[in-house]
């Protein structure tokens, strides 16, 4: 069964966090550099099914978009251009790095790992693609494959 991939985009670092096949749990997957996202993202659709990505969507405190919506949305025109076929879903992703850096104290992480900014952005790719999914179980919003 096709997987679920999400994007957590950074100008320069992005983490991406992936499904289980039955699309019930989002785990971190990888950080990649930004310039590198590309490449990553065809030798991974080459070797894996994926249903499509999530992409993080920035917002302010308010909701409003931000000069880094507007790069997010830079990419998904790219990644609609690269991967005709694939599909894309927004979703919100304030507060994940937070979260993510919150998460990583819970579990008992070393403070030299929870440093890691890559370690950060995969947690919050992976924090992303789990609310898609919760979004997704509640109805909130139509997932089609």
């Amino acid at each position: 069964m096709p997987r679920l991939l999400c994007i957590d985009y950074g100008r320069k670092r992005v983490g991406i966090a992936v499904t289980d096949p039955l699309k019930l749990i989002a785990s971190p997957l990888t950080t990649v550099r930004e310039h590198e996202l590309m490449d990553f993202l065809q030798n991974y659709l080459a070797k894996e099914a994926v249903a499509g990505i999530v992409l993080g969507w920035p917002l302010d405190l308010k909701g409003q978009e931000t000069e880094m919506t507007r790069a997010v949305e830079q990419l998904e025109k790219r990644m609609q251009k690269a991967f005709p076929a694939l599909q894309c879903w927004r979703h919100d992703e304030r507060f994940t790095s937070k979260m993510a850096s919150a998460s990583m104290v819970q579990a008992g992480f070393a403070k030299h790992t929870r440093r890691k900014k890559e370690e950060v952005d995969q947690r919050s790719a992976a924090l992303i693609l789990q609310s898609f999914l919760a979004q997704q179980e509640g109805g909130d919003s139509v997932m089609h494959e």
